[in-house]
């Protein structure tokens, strides 16, 4: 059984950093695609950024989020920086299955999600 669990959420100010972790069992990061979406309030859950033989990112994000893997700790980030208001979110880590990316149904796992708030 696939379990992911995030963490590294939180309250930062605008123009701070977050690092987000996804700490995996059950399977290996490195074997597989992995995503994070994110779902504000009142919102659909959208893409944030994937990592397979690549790296790929929102537009929203590009730039100031990177995503990355420590295959050893079997862990994938999401290094935050220059955050604004309207990242605020529930962040959720995912592992890929089959598909286009950036669609939340290419992935069959998901985390419970950690919080994110920036304020202004």
């Amino acid at each position: 059984q696939v379990q992911l669990v995030e963490s590294g959420g939180g309250l930062v100010q605008a123009g701070g950093s977050l690092r987000l972790s996804c700490a995996a069992s059950g399977r290996t990061v490195s074997s597989t695609g992995m995503g994070w979406f994110r779902q504000a309030p009142g919102k659909e859950r959208e893409f944030v950024a994937a990592i397979g033989r690549s790296t790929y990112y929102a537009d929203s994000v590009k730039g100031r989020f990177t995503i990355s893997r420590d295959n050893a700790k079997n862990t994938l980030y999401l290094q935050m920086n220059s955050l604004k208001p309207e990242d605020t979110a529930v962040y959720y880590c995912a592992t890929y299955y089959s598909g286009h990316y950036y669609y939340e149904d290419a992935y069959n796992y998901w985390g419970q999600g950690t919080q994110v708030t920036v304020s202004s």
